[in-house]
């Protein structure tokens, strides 16, 4: 069981005082929260691609660069790329490179993205939003499977047998889908053989375990051997030294950034009893002190068959201090204990 971050570089206004902190800082903060991470012993940190004001990531492969040079161990990953609008030969080059600087550590986690503003910015239709990423994925992976590339598609000038460089240090550079929970990108992705990432940030997780069932499905009838797939989770949460502590301390934040989205997708307001019905032992944010959030992720492990647990913190901005002892608290308490229990059920189920 894989235990790790992800980040969407946020830089939200306080909710007390509405200060904005600069991008810069922001970044340089989730550097140092890498390194924290990889300190304490944690399995892999992800960092979303974004193209708006409030989120600093527009570039998460430089961000996971910087850190690769003062780290270790952990594994650095794109939570997501959005491939859709992205240029797949690119891509490709940003990750082998970080794979290179990191000595095999880079993964690439490709998806649409819940966010449109990267479209317009890099002169892509909305209308072409599915043709797009289908495309893309087909480029990116043909890119991974040959050094030497010859491809036709409908959006992208055409290549003819040209070299793709650097080639990464791992062969083959892992590639995840990411997912929202639509049936389509689940079967998709097992179908390649890719690993899933499944976004469970709402409503019951119990309700993705189906999701994980047809990804299995999938992957077996394509020919793929369905227990050698992993499945992660990206779900928020945030880790005190109580329950009530880490409540008080995740709410007034996350509540910003939920009602700006909902004014935005014609979602309700987000109050504090919302809040509490999904920090429940059902729901689907992992917040409290660690005993109850080591608690949850096993729940999720046995009952829905996530293999890597991504915990989302922050999601809008809190102070620094904060999120590091969060990571510090994932790493040090939460971690060795999740991977302990299931490690002793894995042994009794065999």
């Amino acid at each position: 069981m894989e235990i790790g971050i992800s980040s969407f570089v946020e830089t939200t206004p306080d909710p007390q005082t509405g200060e904005v902190i600069s991008h810069a800082q922001r970044i340089r903060e989730v550097v140092e929260e890498i390194v924290l991470a990889d300190q304490v012993g944690l399995d892999v940190y992800g960092v979303g691609e974004h193209h708006r004001k409030d989120y600093a990531a527009s570039a998460p492969a430089v961000i996971l660069a910087a850190a690769a040079a003062q780290t270790q161990r952990i594994r650095l990953t794109s939570a997501v790329t959005v491939l859709s609008s992205d240029d797949p030969v690119r891509v490709f080059q940003d990750f082998a490179t970080l794979d290179a600087i990191s000595n095999g550590r880079a993964e690439i986690m490709a998806g649409r993205g819940s966010f449109i503003e990267s479209f317009p910015l890099f002169g892509y239709d909305l209308d072409d939003y599915d043709e797009l990423f289908d495309e893309s994925l087909e480029l990116l992976l043909k890119i991974r499977e040959s050094e030497k590339v010859t491809w036709k598609g409908g959006h992208r000038p055409a290549i003819n047998n040209l070299g793709v460089y650097p080639r990464p240090v791992q062969n083959p550079l892992p590639v995840w889908i990411g997912s929202g929970g639509n049936q389509e990108s689940v079967v998709r992705a097992g179908l390649l053989g890719l690993p899933l990432v499944l976004a469970i940030i709402g409503g019951s997780p119990m309700q993705f375990a189906p999701l994980v069932e047809l990804y299995k499905k999938a992957a077996k009838h394509a020919g793929h051997d369905a227990s050698l797939l992993p499945v992660a989770s990206h779900s928020h949460g945030f880790i005190a030294e109580s329950t009530e502590l880490a409540a008080d301390k995740f709410f007034p934040s996350t509540q910003q950034v939920m009602n700006v989205l909902g004014r935005e997708r014609g979602w309700g307001p987000y109050t504090r009893s919302s809040f509490d019905a999904a920090r429940s032992f059902e729901g689907a944010l992992y917040v409290g002190d660690s005993d109850t959030v080591a608690k949850k992720i096993i729940h999720l492990r046995k009952q829905v068959g996530i293999t890597r647990f991504m915990l989302h913190v922050p999601v809008g901005s809190m102070p620094h201090e904060d999120v590091m002892r969060a990571i510090e608290l994932l790493g040090t308490e939460v971690a060795p204990r999740v991977r302990e229990e299931i490690s002793k059920w894995e042994s009794e189920n065999e």
